[in-house]
């Protein structure tokens, strides 16, 4: 007897044996995923990210502290790595290197009516169970703000708003390998 899936489709047979040729073909490759979409190699069990001082010339008293917190949060939080001092497996070392506000829309009368802050880091990762995915680079993010207004009445809304942008890039810099 021949049972058909929807009157005109496989027999049963036919689908059982491409599902279990399918299981058993795919049970011999390893997969990674997380939800956050890092590709941490299972080896790894710690990460060091220590403060990341400002050495831009224009600097925000709260900008160090923001940007080291909010990376060490990304990695304990989104991931199963333990935060060690130094000699992570995955470590981060840095600065903020830049620390700018810049007009960015001028009227015909060349008045200002929107700024820039950016904000610029340089990041040195080391991987130290794949070294291949080592990096020195820098990252920038910016944010407008209405030029009416001080820097410093808006700068403690922005530099969140930036870093977190930095830290995205960073997070996919080092632990997206697609």
């Amino acid at each position: 007897m021949d049972i058909r899936i929807r009157k005109k489709g496989w027999p049963v047979r036919a689908v059982a044996a491409f599902l279990l040729g399918n299981v058993l073909l795919l049970g011999g490759c390893k997969v990674k995923y997380s939800l956050s979409g890092a590709s941490i190699p299972p080896e790894a069990k710690t990460v060091s990210i220590p403060y990341f001082p400002n050495s831009a010339t224009m600097v925000a008293p709260i900008l160090s502290a923001t940007l080291t917190d909010a990376l060490q949060s990304r990695f304990t939080n989104q991931t199963r790595l333990v935060l060690v001092r130094e000699d992570g497996d995955l470590s981060f070392e840095g600065e903020i290197v830049g620390y700018t506000s810049t007009p960015t829309a001028v009227t015909a009368e060349e008045v200002a009516t929107k700024n820039r802050l950016t904000i610029t880091v340089r990041v040195r990762f080391t991987n130290r169970i794949q070294p291949e995915f080592n990096f020195d680079r820098t990252f920038s993010q910016f944010e407008d703000y209405d030029s009416d207004v001080m820097l410093q009445s808006v700068e403690g809304t922005l530099i969140p708003l930036i870093v977190e942008k930095l830290v995205e890039d960073i997070f996919n810099a080092a632990v997206s390998n697609w």
